[in-house]
């Protein structure tokens, strides 16, 4: 089943300069551009996902879907992708879970240097999971990883924290990402003060949060993506890399979960929200 989160998508109209402002922001290289089937992609490999910025690029299907869809939403996170390391086991009993799956398909990408990469994955019809592209992506075919992208200097994003959902219906989150993806629930609350009601999918070595507002009856309107949380070691140090850069950025203040420091990317590439906060703070003594 599900094991990770495998990476997130982001759709842009001009891959160039998204490119730029991920690899100031994150203090990070690419370690993949290039692209088939009609669009291009700049992939940045974290150790827990990556981060796949894509962009429309001559014809073919893929890059016409992706037109469509920057033309009816705009740009900003596109996809969430899964990890299955069983991806035809797991296409078939999420198909018996009552979502209309794809078959398991081969996906090719160029590299401007001529190398090639290969994944296989499948999807759930965007309708069977709330109006997202939700998709299912099996681990490299030779087994090895992707190689990481290098830091280009101090205070670089160290991986992804958390992947935000808004939902206006928490229910149906718990029933779709639950009970048919079969993420594992590790935290549902509602915090009357915040006006909100949070579910904390654990994927892997990061989280999905979904966020629904209290101060309505739930709909059966769309779910919709939110923002990214990234992690750092040092977010003073980040803070000001990215400041420098010409980033506006809040200052680092306490985090609403013990221990943490945070602080806000108010104009991320992409208009992504963003948070970056401090590594997971150490245990309390048994």
């Amino acid at each position: 089943m599900i094991t990770a989160i495998d990476h997130v998508a982001l759709a842009v109209r001009d891959l160039d300069p998204v490119v730029d402002g991920y690899r100031k922001m994150l203090g990070r290289e690419p370690n993949w551009i290039g692209g088939d089937g009609g669009a291009r992609h700049a992939w940045f490999q974290f150790p827990n996902m990556a981060l796949d910025i894509i962009t429309p690029h001559g014809e073919g299907a893929f890059g016409e879907r992706m037109r469509a869809h920057l033309d009816a939403k705009g740009e900003g996170v596109w996809a969430v992708a899964f990890t299955a390391e069983d991806l035809e086991g797991a296409q078939k009993l999420m198909a018996r879970r009552g979502l209309r799956m794809t078959e398991p398909a081969l996906t090719r990408s160029t590299h401007d240097d001529g190398r090639k990469r290969y994944w296989l994955g499948s999807n759930p019809h965007p309708d069977d999971t709330a109006g997202l592209q939700v998709l299912l992506i099996a681990p490299p075919r030779d087994g090895t990883p992707w190689p990481l992208s290098e830091p280009t200097g101090d205070g670089a994003v160290e991986k992804l924290d958390h992947v935000v959902i808004r939902t206006p219906n928490p229910d149906r989150a718990l029933a779709i990402y639950g009970a048919k993806l079969g993420l594992d629930l590790r935290l549902d609350r509602s915090n009357e003060s915040w006006g909100a009601r949070q579910l904390f999918f654990k994927a892997g070595d990061a989280v999905v949060e979904f966020g629904a507002s209290l101060k309505g009856p739930p709909s059966d309107d769309p779910d919709t993506f939110g923002g990214l949380a990234w992690r750092v070691t040092d977010p003073e140090a980040a803070q000001a890399r990215m400041a420098a850069a010409g980033f506006d950025v809040s200052e680092v203040r306490t985090g609403r979960k013990p221990g943490t420091r945070v602080f806000t990317v108010r104009d991320a590439p992409a208009g992504v929200p963003t948070l970056i906060l401090s590594a997971e703070p150490a245990p309390e003594p048994a």
